[in-house]
């Protein structure tokens, strides 16, 4: 309990929140109400609860909520400690409907237990953090039902933007984003990029990420380039994976380009350092002329399982069979031999979605599509390093 000097009974009037405070110099400065005991019990503690508790006007505290930086220093460290004793918690979804803007803002991952989106998360955060907005995430679990249903639920609470991962949609999920963007939410997709237009059409949203075609290629090519003529690639095993069918896609077309043989194999669904282990085994087991000798993984988990089943076999990584991943875990530097793999700007696409929200929350209508930078890292298991 705070205790300060009562002022005189003709000023301890609160005025409310909402109105203009007639004299905003002295808000700081004014005679404070009574001091009191923060009501206690069933009743949720409210502005004046904590103004009483502070020993200033309800005004003064609702400026601090707001703009904390133009109550004077002393002052607001006596309504930092009577928010903190009486527990008060803004309402703000009232204040978003009072002001038609919403500061709580919607993302849709496909998994929260990989690293890979939880990096991706981490840069949502923190750049919307600090500028004032919070971030609400929901798992989708690759599932595009899933995703309708958690989009059509979330824009229910009218929040301030929408995040989406990847460029594939339900059509009423499309249709959905698309009336939000048109109502004014911006709407961000992220961990994709394709330049120029979709399916016939212009991008609806603004993507930020990267091509998974050339990067499909690109593997490919630094396989190709090593030496190796007879290829695969472990695909996810989960259906609607569509970016690691479309890596799959493209470095299957470019080793064919190439004039290479190509297997295009599908990892069993469940654990994926097993599913690397069981992958490795089902291509040593091969038949001779179907024998590959060098195989990407859809992602480094799987890979990084082959590479342990590898080493329980005493199978020679690469010069019997070359292994490189993609997603470049801390895993694949630690692993010996080292893992080839994929090095992504997870963090990056996380904070540059966040600041192409922004921008559009503040008026910006340029589409802001941003391909981001990725780097292949040749290390031990594909002859680098």
């Amino acid at each position: 309990m705070l205790d300060f000097p009562a002022p005189s009974p003709t000023d301890h009037r609160v005025r409310d929140p909402d109105r203009p405070d007639p004299d905003r110099r002295a808000a700081d400065t004014d005679s404070p109400p009574p001091a009191r005991q923060a009501r206690r019990g069933h009743g949720s503690v409210t502005l004046r609860d904590v103004a009483l508790a502070a020993g200033v006007t309800a005004i003064t505290v609702s400026r601090y909520l707001r703009e904390p930086q133009v109550v004077a220093g002393e002052t607001a460290e006596r309504i930092r400690l009577a928010l903190a004793e009486t527990g008060y918690v803004p309402n703000k979804q009232a204040g978003g409907l009072a002001s038609g803007v919403s500061n709580i803002v919607a993302a849709l991952l496909p998994n929260l237990a990989n690293s890979i989106f939880a990096e991706t998360a981490q840069g949502l955060s923190d750049t919307l953090q600090a500028a004032g907005c919070e971030l609400l995430i929901t798992s989708t679990g690759y599932s595009l039902e899933r995703e309708e249903e958690q989009v059509r639920a979330l824009l229910g609470w009218r929040p301030g933007g929408i995040i989406v991962t990847g460029r594939r949609h339900s059509p009423a999920t499309r249709a959905l984003l698309e009336g939000a963007r048109r109502a004014g939410t911006p709407v961000i997709e992220v961990w994709d990029y394709q330049a120029g237009p979709t399916r016939g059409a212009a991008r609806s949203f603004t993507q930020v990420g990267f091509s998974h075609e050339v990067v499909g290629r690109a593997m490919a090519d630094h396989l190709l380039q090593a030496g190796h003529r007879r290829l695969a690639y472990v695909d996810s095993g989960i259906a609607e994976d569509y970016r690691a069918h479309e890596r799959g896609l493209a470095f299957a077309a470019r080793a064919q380009e190439a004039g290479a043989g190509v297997t295009h194999l599908a990892a069993p669904k469940g654990d994926p350092f097993d599913a690397g282990r069981h992958m490795l085994q089902a291509m040593l087991d091969a038949p001779a002329r179907q024998r590959v000798t060098a195989a990407a993984f859809a992602n480094d988990h799987l890979a990084c399982g082959a590479l342990l089943e590898a080493g329980a076999q005493s199978v020679a990584v690469p010069k019997r069979l070359a292994l490189l991943g993609f997603g470049d875990f801390s895993i694949a530097r630690q692993l010996r031999p080292s893992l080839s793999s994929v090095a992504l700007p997870r963090y990056e696409i996380g904070v540059t979605a966040a600041q192409a929200l922004l921008r559009q929350r503040a008026g910006d209508d340029s589409p802001g599509h941003q391909a981001l930078p990725w780097q292949l890292m040749a290390r031990q298991s594909t002859g680098g390093g």
